[in-house]
Formats: structure tokens, sequence, C-alpha cells
């Protein structure tokens, strides 16, 4: 081609276009977040995740690579109970990372104080500072108030940040929490869409969550509304299972915990209706049924709830216990992008009495992750 041409000028000068524009490209889908799962973007967040600790050493942890493209803008001192965030940059998006539990008593408390309260409603967490939220808006939503605790604490920050971020003209963020920080990141993701919805967040504002080695943060009606706010590839609950981390908090589903159309609402008076013997019988098996639950959803209450906020009340002075809902039917969250424990696996990650999270740490995550067809 002769380029001093005039026709070879242009054929030159549109080939050098086209060639901008093919590069350009993977710069561009690699900036913009786009739904559904992504296993590099999940990678990338896993390495970024565990530079967040400073007192837990995951086994193999200097295994990991370093974080490809993301470089940290910000880290926030510990809050709340034994909480922290940190804020990512990559182009025009932001990621939030949020920690899990460490070694530090007052991180466990979180994890303890496993009472529910309404998913809308206020704490009053210090003598400056209430907490407002609507997480869901069925009145029997209801989630895990030590997990609120922390998303209370970590909002107060990260709100005030993402805007700042907006206003430099980053609209698009993936939020990413592994174990404790995989339960916060629903309750603050749920969050910040209704901040968004009554307009105190941009409308165009993008959120993309990563939920990584959760366990479980609310009941069914939670569930549903959040699975409904990130449909369409926007939020993701990623579990190994082999890690038992994700089956809990301990969940107890009562006659109560059902939708209000069900076959259970009258079925004393169904009973009444039968004849003597067979009333006796059946009164009989229901009481069977039914006390058990209930009463062991209240010893979870006394205990998770009552009990353990006494110990939260040392460490957060000004905090006044809220009137707790009555259940304790915690349910797993989705959607599930779920990485099947097979025999290679437990080869290389046996189970063991000794490391009790063998199963749960980023790189068994990572390990089943690169074998999955994901």
């Amino acid at each position: 081609m002769d380029i001093t041409s005039t026709a070879g000028r242009k054929a030159a000068a549109a080939f050098v276009t086209l060639l901008c524009i093919c590069c350009l490209q993977p710069l561009q889908a690699q900036t913009g977040l786009k739904p559904g799962f992504d296993r590099a973007e999940y990678v990338e967040l896993s390495r970024i995740h565990v530079l967040l600790y400073d007192t837990l050493t995951f086994p193999g942890k200097k295994k990991l690579p370093l974080p490809a493209h993301f470089q940290r803008v910000y880290r926030s001192e510990v809050i709340g109970l034994d909480n922290r965030w940190e804020l990512w940059k990559y182009g025009n998006v932001a990621a939030i990372n949020l920690r899990g539990t460490t070694k530090s008593p007052v991180g466990w408390l979180e994890n303890f104080y496993a009472a529910m309260v309404p998913a809308k409603g206020e704490l009053k967490l210090a003598d400056n500072f209430t907490f407002k939220y609507q997480l869901a808006s069925h009145p029997r939503a209801a989630v895990h108030v030590g997990w609120l605790i922390g998303t209370a604490f970590l909002a107060n920050e990260i709100v005030p940040k993402i805007d700042s971020c907006y206003k430099a003209g980053i609209k698009e963020y993936l939020i990413m929490g592994h174990s404790q920080g995989g339960a916060i990141s629903y309750l603050l993701t749920a969050h910040l869409y209704q901040l968004q919805k009554d307009g105190r967040l941009p409308a165009d504002m993008r959120f993309k969550t990563y939920s990584s080695a959760s366990p479980k943060a609310g009941n069914a009606f939670f569930a549903y509304e959040y699975e409904a706010k990130v449909a369409g590839g926007w939020g993701f609950n990623v579990i190994n299972s082999a890690d038992w981390v994700p089956e809990l908090p301990f969940s107890v589903q009562t006659l109560s915990d059902f939708n209000n159309t069900n076959p259970f609402k009258n079925i004393e008076g169904i009973i009444r209706e039968q004849k003597l013997l067979k009333r006796i019988a059946l009164k009989h098996a229901y009481k069977q049924m039914k006390n058990p639950s209930e009463k062991a959803q209240r010893n979870y209450q006394k205990y998770l709830g009552n009990f353990a906020s006494k110990s939260v009340v040392k460490n957060l002075p000004g905090y006044q216990p809220p009137a707790y809902f009555p259940s304790n039917n915690y349910v797993r969250i989705g959607p599930t992008i779920m990485l099947l424990a097979d025999d290679a696996y437990y080869a290389e990650y046996p189970d063991s009495d000794k490391e009790i999270f063998i199963h749960h740490h980023p790189q068994a995550y990572l390990y089943l992750l690169e074998r999955s067809k994901y």
C-alpha cells in the first residue's frame, strides 16, 4: 500500500482507527461492569480481600498473586464490632471490600449476636449515632442483628465515600465480602438500593455484589426481596459445598414462618372438627411437632439475643438493644454459585478436626472455581 498517495493515507488512517478501536475494547470490557458471574472479577476481588487481614493468616496466603488491576485508595480504621473496609479502584469502577471475622473476640461476638430484628427500623448505636434502615419492605422480613450493627458502622463511612467517587465520575461499584463480610455484603447492598430508591444516592449508580463463603444473613422474606433486587446477574452467593460457615446461623422454622396462605394456619380448627379419639391423637401429634420448634426459637433468642446483647453493650456503651423479631428461620440467599467439592478437592483439602477453616479460606474457593464450569 502506497501511504504517500491520498488514497493510501486514507486507508492507513482507517486502519489505525480500526486498530485503536480493537485495542480499546478489551480495556473497556475490563473496566465496565456487565451482568452475570465473572470468574475474573471474583478472582481479582478475592486477591483484594485477603489483603484486608492483619491478625489472620490464611494458609497459603503468600501464594495468592497480588491484584492484577485494582489499586487500593482507602482503608478504614477498625470500627463497630471489629469491622473494617477498603476502597479500591480500576478505571471507572470502584470496589468496596468488606472484612470478615478475624481472631478478635469482638468480631466473633458480632457473629454470635444472632437474634433477628425487622428488616426495617432503626438501631441506637451511640448517643450521637442512630442508624435508620430499610433493607426490605415486607413486614415479616428480618435480618441478623449482629451483622446489621456491622453494616451500620460501615455504611456510615461507605456512603460518603461513594458520594465522593460519584462526583469524580465513578458510577459502577463492585461489593465484595468473604465470610462475615459476605453476610454484611447482603445487608449493605440492600441498604444502598434503598438509598437509591429514596433519592439519597443517584439512580444511575450500578452495584454488583459477590457474597463469598457467606453465612445466612436473614429469613426467607428478606431473601426474596434481596434476590429480586439483584436479579439479572447483579449479585451472587459463592459457596464451597464443603464449607460449614454458609450453613450457619442455626435455623429453626416454626409455623409462624410460613406465608399467610398455608395449610397449617387453621389446623387447630380442623382438629376440633374431628371425632373425639382422632381429635385427641391429632392434637397430641400437632403439639409434639409445634412446641419443640417454638421452644428452640425462644431459647435462641434468649441466648443469642438477650444474653449476647450484654456483651455488645460493653463494647458499644451507647448501644440500646432493639426489640427482636420472633424468628430464627435463617435461609441461604441466592443467586448461588455452587463450587462442588469432589474427590480431587478432598485430596488437596482433606477434612480436618484441627484446621476447621480449611474449606473456608479463599484459596479453597479459588481452587474449586478454577476447576468449575463457571
